[in-house]
C-alpha cells in the first residue's frame, strides 16, 4: 500500500515539475518570436526527456544528495511515510505555483518538504546546517551569477555580432541548440532529485524509476505548461532573437556545469536570472512581474515545509 502511494506521489511530483519547468530552457525561443509556444514546448519536452534518461547513467551524486541522508536520521529516511510526505509536499507546492503561472523551483520545494516532514517526524532532529553547503548556497547564488552572466554575455555577443536584432539561419540554429542544451541539462539535474525518493521502495529497480519520472515530466509539460510559459516567455522581459539567444546560452552553460558537479541548482532561478540580466541591460525588464516571481520564490521553501508536515501527520494517522 505505502509503496504504491510512494510511487504515485513521486509521479505527481514529476508531473508538476514538468508543468512548471519544461518551458524554462526554451522560454527565449518563444519570447523572441523564434518559434511558437507549442513549437518551443515540444522541443523543450523532447530534450528534457533525453536529459532525464541520461540522468540514469550520469547522476549518481544527485541521487545521494536528495535521499535525505545527513538532514534527518537514517531511520526516518528509510520510512515510506516520510518519503511520501516529502513527495506530496513538494508536488502540491509546484502544483499551486503552476496554477498561478509562477515559475518556482522544484528543488526548493523538495528542500522545504524534507525539512517539514523531518520536523514532523523527528522533532528537533533535523540537521539544518547540512542544508547550507549542499543545497541553499547553490540555490541562492545561481540566479545572481545567471543575471550577471546574462548581461555580460549579451553585451559580448552583440559586440561580436552574434546577437543581431533579427532572425538569421545561423542565429536560429544556435538558439535552438542552446535552448535544447538547457532543457537537456534541466532533465539531467532535476530527474534524480525525484527518483531519489524511490530509494526506500523495497526491491524497486531504479532504471524503471528514471523511465517513469522522465515520462511523467514530459506528460506534465505537454498538458499543463501554458501559464508558466506565458510568464517566462512574455512577462519577465521583452526580447529580440539575439537577446533571447544570449539568455538561453547562459542558462545552458550554468545548468550543465551544475549538473556535472552534482550541484542542485534551480533551472528556474538560472533561467529567470539570465533573462533578468539581459533585460536589465536592455532596459526592457518588467520589474513588477519580476517582483511577484521573487515573492513566489521566497514562499516556496516554507510552503513545501508546511504541506509536507501536514502530509506526514495525515499519512501517519491513517
Amino acid at each position: 500500500m505505502l509503496t504504491t502511494l510512494l510511487f504515485l506521489a513521486v509521479c505527481f511530483v514529476a508531473f508538476t515539475n514538468g508543468a512548471n519547468a519544461n518551458f524554462k530552457g526554451v522560454a527565449s525561443l518563444y519570447g523572441s518570436g523564434t518559434t511558437s509556444l507549442r513549437g518551443a514546448l515540444l522541443w523543450g519536452t523532447a530534450t528534457t526527456f533525453a536529459g532525464s534518461i541520461a540522468a540514469a547513467f550520469l547522476a549518481e551524486g544527485m541521487l545521494k544528495k536528495f535521499s535525505g541522508r545527513g538532514i534527518v536520521s537514517d531511520v526516518l529516511v528509510q520510512s515510506p511515510e516520510f518519503v511520501c510526505a516529502v513527495a506530496i509536499g513538494a508536488a502540491l507546492t509546484s502544483f499551486l505555483a503552476t496554477r498561478f503561472g509562477f515559475p518556482v523551483s522544484t528543488t526548493h520545494a523538495l528542500v522545504g518538504a524534507l525539512v517539514g516532514a523531518g520536523l514532523a517526524g523527528s522533532g528537533s532532529q533535523v540537521h539544518l546546517e547540512a542544508l547550507g553547503k549542499n543545497f541553499l548556497y547553490p540555490l541562492f547564488f545561481s540566479p545572481i551569477v545567471a543575471a550577471l552572466l546574462g548581461s555580460v554575455t549579451y553585451l559580448f555577443l552583440r559586440a561580436v555580432r552574434l546577437a543581431p536584432d533579427h532572425r538569421t539561419p545561423l542565429l536560429d540554429a544556435l538558439h535552438y541548440l542552446s535552448a535544447g542544451a538547457a532543457s537537456f541539462a534541466r532533465g539531467l539535474n532535476d530527474t534524480p532529485k525525484m527518483v531519489a525518493l524511490l530509494l526506500v521502495a523495497p526491491g524497486f529497480d531504479l532504471r524503471w524509476g528514471f523511465l517513469a519520472v522522465a515520462a511523467t515530466i514530459a506528460l506534465g509539460g505537454l498538458l499543463d505548461a501554458d501559464r508558466v510559459a506565458e510568464t517566462l516567455g512574455k512577462k519577465v522581459t521583452s526580447m529580440n532573437p539575439g537577446q533571447g539567444f544570449a539568455a538561453s546560452l547562459v542558462t545552458a552553460g550554468l545548468v550543465t556545469t551544475a549538473s556535472f558537479h552534482s550541484l542542485p541548482v534551480s533551472t528556474t532561478h538560472v533561467s529567470v536570472g539570465s533573462l533578468l540580466g539581459m533585460g536589465a541591460t536592455t532596459r526592457q525588464a518588467k520589474w513588477r512581474k519580476i517582483g511577484e516571481i521573487l515573492l513566489a520564490w521566497v514562499s516556496t521553501v516554507p510552503c513545501g515545509a508546511i504541506l509536507a508536515a501536514v502530509a506526514y501527520a495525515l499519512i501517519s494517522w491513517l
